[in-house]
């Protein structure tokens, strides 16, 4: 495996083997083969980050040969270490494993060719009584293997360390990244959320108030000006919405519109003017809601509402019912649907789509705490949602049967 490297990390790894080398070749300048292993190990010393797996391959060639022929250590021979850093912090699992392995293979190597031929030389031509009475001679042994296994091992779990520091990080980022990703998302659905319930709800309106004012226009002219009222100040108070909107969408600032339960008085009167008979019913004692769900009332009434004004059959009311109870409210929007027809293409009782209002409303709903559906019953569409007072968290999404 080869790992990209920056430029400075680049001129560094190459930079610190070249001052081993030339420091090492200073101190072993008598001695060809001390030479020859300290270029060896610069050698190694090179791709260390770039390539862990060379590096080690060559320090374990370098190493090979200066046992092979009776070189004894030298001070380029630290750049195992670092080389055993590198195998544990930059390679890959197998070169991370054979890096560990050749902590103990290597302290084996340097204890056979440092102390085993000063101990043979010292047993030879004695017999075993003899060899039985240098326990010192093994003890050298035994701490010249230790010693070299701390060493290997302390800069392979070094190394090791900073890998599992490194991973750390990123995956810190990745969550950072993933977090923030998350949160624009929300955002961004949040205002398209809102600039669909504004600007269908507006159009709506317009579009009924511009009907009835062309069929009206030559008999009632004083009712054609109070449809071009209700569509002006319906297009600006849309028009406003949507700028401020857009506002918080280029600017990532500020809330969007927050339109309440005092709010939806001007919302049924709005709606009438557009044709659209309103009952209101409420029973039981209204409670004080939080600002999430008196936000996701307004607007499951303002969709249901455009709903009914663009789908439903607008010569019979649409019934609202606020039933308040200890916990919270429930309410309830049901229309006429009309006759199915095949030149109107209304909607057919039995019909189970869905789209955009419905999958909004239910989002609203769950967000605030609570639950909706929605579907035809009985020739009607009636859409239920439940409310909490005091939401604590989402409740599982409940079907959504159809859309008008």
């Amino acid at each position: 495996m080869f790992r990209r490297l920056t430029p400075v990390q680049y001129a560094v790894d190459v930079a610190v083997p070249l001052l081993l080398v030339l420091f090492g070749l200073w101190i072993t300048r008598d001695s060809l083969g001390g030479m020859l292993v300290t270029v060896g190990m610069g050698l190694a010393l090179v791709p260390r980050r770039f390539s862990p797996g060379l590096a080690l391959a060559i320090a374990w060639a370098v190493s090979l040969a200066q046992v092979a022929v009776d070189v004894p250590p030298q001070v380029s021979n630290l750049a195992i270490l670092a080389i055993l850093y590198a195998t544990a912090a930059y390679g890959t699992r197998v070169v991370r494993w054979l890096g560990f392995a050749s902590t103990f293979v290597g302290a084996t190597v340097i204890t056979l060719s440092v102390v085993l031929p000063e101990l043979v030389e010292q047993l030879v031509g004695r017999d075993l009584s003899a060899l039985l009475s240098v326990p010192g001679a093994f003890g050298g042994v035994v701490i010249v293997f230790v010693a070299a296994l701390v060493a290997f091992l302390l800069s392979w779990t070094a190394g090791l360390l900073w890998s599992t520091i490194r991973r750390a990080r990123a995956n810190r980022r990745d969550a950072l990244a993933a977090e923030q990703e998350i949160a624009a998302e929300q955002e961004r659905t949040r205002i398209a959320r809102d600039m669909h319930d504004v600007v269908a709800h507006s159009l709506a309106v317009v579009v009924a108030q511009a009907d009835g004012a062309r069929y009206i226009a030559q008999k009632d002219p004083q009712a054609t000006e109070e449809a071009l009222v209700t569509i002006s100040s319906t297009a600006r108070e849309a028009l406003a919405d949507v700028r401020l909107l857009l506002a918080q969408l280029r600017h990532a600032q500020g809330d969007g519109p927050q339109p309440t339960l005092v709010d939806l008085d001007r919302l049924f009167e709005q709606v009438r003017t557009a044709g659209l008979d309103i009952e209101r019913e409420q029973s039981g004692s209204p409670l004080a809601l939080g600002t999430a769900p008196q936000l996701a009332v307004y607007r499951i009434v303002q969709e249901s509402l455009t709903n009914a004004l663009r789908h439903a059959d607008t010569a019979r009311p649409v019934r609202v019912r606020f039933d308040w109870t200890p916990h919270g409210l429930d309410l309830t929007i049901a229309s006429a649907l009309r006759a199915p027809t095949g030149r109107t293409g209304a909607i057919r009782t039995g019909a189970t789509s869905t789209g955009h209002g419905v999958a909004g409303m239910t989002e609203r709903a769950l967000l605030a705490g609570g639950r909706l559906t929605a579907g035809p019953v009985d020739g009607s569409f009636v859409v239920r949602a439940w409310l909490p007072a005091h939401p604590t968290v989402p409740a599982d999404p409940a079907p959504v049967e159809a859309t008008a």
